[in-house]
């Protein structure tokens, strides 16, 4: 639970939320709550800033619903992008490694997808996974029978499999390979996201840390998966969801309750929102 006396929270001044598992309910839905939560933010002059695996347009709906106003980072912070869209950074897989690491999922028995800044691709329309993915992005994947011809673009590559022991001895493979050449984590137990080193939650905190001139203990992190705790540890304030594993709770400062049960709005009232209360009192 807590690793830090709620008599003394941090003043903080930019909230980061993961999205799926975080933010939105596993039917992939903000509620009111979670609305409201983010204009209280605003009302209490705390920025607001989402972080996702999801590519950029994927991230649409989120965009519009809360009417952002701080850059978006979609790929785990493989690409950064203003609300209009506009890129403020993207970081590139190189070629060779993109061949590599699609080798690798493919000998571990998962499926590779392959997305550049602005497209997602595929091999099999019908594979695991790739319905609900079209349905969560709210676009259509490129069906294609070679990736080489986009390996100059590539800023993420998912392994994705319903055996979940593969995709967990995926990843732990692909760490012990990838070394300092790859960020390789599950973003759910089903997928294996491999992204630039320089492409992870935890480098999330920094770039917005930079971008916005708000120092990294004045931010506060919420999300759900094992990739999260890269930024729990690089920020003042950390929250887990109650959907969380036990391992993703213990790394954080907070732990709200489950996104099926407005963990996301709970989180802000009781933690953040309290904690500008609090000093404000003082």
């Amino acid at each position: 639970m807590s690793t830090q006396s709620a008599a003394t929270p941090p003043s903080i001044r930019l909230v980061i939320a993961d999205v799926d598992g975080t933010l939105v309910t596993e039917a992939k839905v903000l509620t009111p709550r979670a609305i409201a939560a983010v204009a209280r933010l605003r009302a209490a002059n705390i920025l607001f800033a989402v972080t996702s695996g999801r590519p950029p347009k994927g991230m649409s709906m989120i965009n519009d619903a809360l009417r952002l106003t701080e850059p978006l980072s979609a790929f785990n912070g493989g690409v950064v992008v203003n609300p209009d869209f506009s890129v403020v950074s993207i970081h590139l897989l190189p070629a060779g490694i993109s061949a590599a690491v699609i080798r690798m999922i493919q000998r571990h028995g998962l499926d590779a997808w392959l997305y550049t800044d602005t497209d997602w691709y595929v091999t099999d329309a019908n594979g695991p996974h790739v319905a609900r993915e079209q349905w969560t992005v709210k676009f259509s994947p490129v069906v294609v029978d070679d990736y080489s011809p986009y390996f100059a673009r590539v800023v993420k590559i998912v392994g994705v499999s319903d055996d979940l022991e593969a995709v967990a001895r995926c990843e732990k493979a692909m760490q012990e390979w990838g070394g300092a050449r790859v960020s390789a984590e599950r973003s759910q137990p089903y997928y294996l996201d491999v992204t630039h080193p320089g492409a992870n939650k935890g480098g999330v905190v920094l770039t917005f840390s930079k971008l916005l001139d708000i120092p990294t203990e004045a931010i506060a992190t919420i999300g759900d998966m094992p990739s999260d705790v890269l930024m729990f540890e690089k920020s003042g304030m950390s929250i887990a969801m109650g959907n969380a594993s036990a391992a993703v709770q213990k790394a954080a400062t907070y732990v709200t309750t489950s996104n099926e049960d407005e963990g996301f709005a709970n989180a802000m009232e009781r933690f953040v929102l309290r904690a500008d209360q609090e000093l404000n009192n003082v």
